[in-house]
């Protein structure tokens, strides 16, 4: 069996990586003395700012979750509230009063109501 070797790419000697960028960047020299005074406002800005950024990220998402929590449960009242509307008309017609009164004796008048005028 073979042992395995790596591949050693003769032709990427030209190319530079964005890691080899970052290795021959020497950041560590500015650190040697500690951190410079002159970054730290930088350094509170940018904190503050991240800071902000993700609370009004957290604050939009729930906004939103509560937004789409509503919309359903107003399409549920609609459906609702037209369910019983109709079952309210049908309640109310002629015919249905008739029945629903007729267990309590009460017929329905079979004349016209007389128009009193008053001089």
């Amino acid at each position: 069996m073979k042992e395995n070797t790596f591949k050693i790419n003769k032709g990427s000697e030209g190319q530079r990586s964005f890691f080899s960028f970052l290795e021959n960047l020497r950041i560590s020299t500015l650190f040697n003395d500690g951190i410079p005074s002159r970054f730290i406002p930088h350094v509170i800005y940018l904190t503050i700012v991240g800071i902000f950024y993700i609370g009004n990220t957290h604050f939009t998402e729930k906004t939103i979750r509560d937004i789409e929590m509503l919309e359903t449960e107003v399409e549920e009242l609609r459906a609702d509230y037209t369910s019983l509307k109709a079952e309210y008309m049908f309640a109310s017609k002629q015919s249905e009063v008739a029945k629903k009164v007729k267990d309590i004796d009460l017929e329905e008048s079979k004349t016209p109501p007389n128009k009193i005028i008053i001089k």
